[in-house]
């Protein structure tokens, strides 16, 4: 297909627009790759080589690939951290459950056990629990009268500074 500079630039601009069909572009890549340009269209050559060229490269490069493995790996070592956390984590809670339980066995060896029933006979419970009130109610009655001995001590107390108090005012 022979094409003048006008039509050449009429394309070009359909082509940036995005308005050019498969076979336009065609037309324009064989022009570009085939024939020899002047100044003004010698950058878009340029890129209509380097099209070209490239539609020809096979895309079985060594290093291509190893940079997309590269790509990909770290997914798979963000996979490994997260089991590797995890694992610390639960390391970090079966510690924590050891301990409580150990703390806890501490504890209930260092308190005293419950009482328990140290009578089998309820007869001879019953006699010891009534010497047991008896104590304390003799001992009641001991603070009882230790109190009345404080009043006492008290209200002569009251009765001294209350005629003291009298003279004063006076």
């Amino acid at each position: 297909m022979l094409m003048d500079s006008k039509q050449i630039e009429e394309l070009l601009a359909r082509y940036w627009n995005c308005e050019t069909s498969v076979e336009e572009e065609q037309a324009l890549r064989e022009y570009f790759v085939r024939n020899q340009t002047d100044g003004s269209m010698k950058e878009m050559a340029a890129m209509f080589v380097y099209l070209d060229q490239q539609r020809g490269r096979e895309m079985h490069d060594a290093a291509w690939d190893g940079r997309i493995r590269d790509l990909v790996r770290p997914k798979q070592v963000r996979f490994g951290r997260l089991i590797h956390n995890s694992i610390r984590i639960a390391a970090g809670i079966v510690v924590l459950m050891v301990a409580i339980w150990f703390v806890r066995s501490e504890i209930r060896q260092s308190t005293p056990q419950e009482l328990v029933d140290t009578y089998s006979d309820p007869e001879l419970a019953f006699e010891e629990t009534k010497k047991a009130l008896l104590m304390i109610s003799k001992s009641f009655g001991t603070a009882e009268e230790q109190a009345k001995k404080i009043n006492l001590f008290n209200e002569a107390q009251q009765q001294i500074q209350s005629p003291a108090t009298v003279s004063q005012e006076k």
